[in-house]
């Protein structure tokens, strides 16, 4: 059976770019680890609509998988402490999109 990926993009209040990037790398993915929970890859736009994005994939082996992982995030008091932390200098993220995607039969990621 195919993974499923979550396609996340974060676009962030003008100028609060630099400090989502420094959440993740600091914060973030450390509590994702703890929670058992992988990233295929986190990317910024060069050219698009907005050099304000962050775009990242994660990798589940199904929805429920999500579901029960990502609620324990959410709720973890470690991330809304930080959250909170890095959000004392005002809001970072203006908008979420979210997508889960299944790879085709013919895509080199499975």
């Amino acid at each position: 059976m195919s993974k499923i990926y979550e396609l996340r993009v974060y676009t962030c209040l003008p100028g609060r770019l630099p400090a989502l990037s420094k959440r993740f790398e600091t914060k973030t993915l450390k509590i994702w680890e703890k929670h058992g929970i992988k990233q295929a890859g986190f990317f910024t736009t060069v050219v698009g609509p907005s050099n304000q994005e962050l775009t990242y994939l994660l990798e589940w082996d199904s929805l429920a998988e999500r579901e029960k992982k990502w609620n324990a995030f959410q709720s973890d008091p470690e991330w809304i402490k930080e959250r909170a932390e890095t959000e004392k200098d005002g809001q970072i993220v203006a908008n979420i999109a979210s997508s889960f995607l299944t790879p085709t039969s013919y895509s080199s990621v499975k």
